[in-house]
């Protein structure tokens, strides 16, 4: 009798917590890509960072560029990888600070930099964004904060399903922060490469209207002297006619 009890019983106490584990080991294995994603996106902060700095010193060696001159998009770019490596408040204020400075400078460059205006004020939209999205950031290292504290409550409460089930959503949420941190990281660079290219399209532009300017000039100058010139030959003497 004994022994059909533990074969009734058995099967079942093993089911239990087969069903219950899978859902756990999903959850951890989209966790665990999600953070191998974020590192992968971190790791590509400093190659674009370099990326940037070597093609400013190109690009200042391809258009010679005057020594008083910058590179405004690298404002956006800087502000931005610093509010990516942010963990405490303090560390976001710093990042926000930066882009407000950043912010004031480019608006006085603008009043006496007219021919990158345009640029200037795309790179002061980019780096208000930051300043905003800095203000979101320190928003939700507060509410992860708390959500420590709730999750070392449980735990000291010996409510262990909860806690742990806490700390996987806030490890989500952070996951997921730092991967929407470094697209505000591309978007600041994909703007930055638009930027580049709007100006080199204005100054071929301008060129060519130079060139047509100059042409046009160069054919009304040479139209304007020769009628000088026929202007200033003398008329042929009439001819006289004796007759016998």
């Amino acid at each position: 009798m004994s022994s059909m009890s533990v074969s009734g019983v058995s099967p079942y106490s093993q089911s239990v917590p087969a069903q219950g584990a899978a859902p756990v080991q999903e959850e951890q294995k989209a966790l665990a890509d999600a953070l191998k994603e974020q590192e992968e996106d971190q790791k590509t902060l400093a190659e674009m960072m370099q990326e940037a700095q070597e093609k400013a010193e190109k690009q200042k060696d391809q258009f010679k560029l005057p020594k008083n001159s910058r590179r405004y998009g690298d404002a956006a770019i800087i502000a931005y990888s610093k509010l990516a490596r942010a963990r405490s408040l303090g560390e976001v204020d710093a990042a926000s600070g930066y882009a407000r400075r950043q912010i004031a400078q480019l608006r006085a460059a603008k009043g006496s930099d007219c021919d990158n205006a345009d640029r200037i004020q795309a790179v002061i939209n980019q780096l208000q964004k930051a300043v905003n999205r800095a203000g979101r950031k320190k928003r939700e290292i507060s509410q992860e904060k708390l959500a420590a504290k709730r999750q070392a409550r449980l735990e000291k409460e010996k409510r262990t399903r909860e806690a742990r089930r806490l700390r996987h959503q806030l490890r989500s949420k952070q996951a997921m922060r730092m991967i929407r941190e470094s697209g505000y990281l591309r978007e600041a660079d994909v703007d930055n490469r638009m930027q580049d290219h709007i100006a080199a399209t204005k100054q071929e532009l301008r060129d060519q209207m130079d060139q047509l300017t100059e042409s046009t000039q160069t054919a009304v100058d040479a139209a304007v002297q020769q009628y000088a010139a026929a202007l200033a030959e003398p008329a042929p003497a009439p001819e006289i006619s004796v007759e016998a």
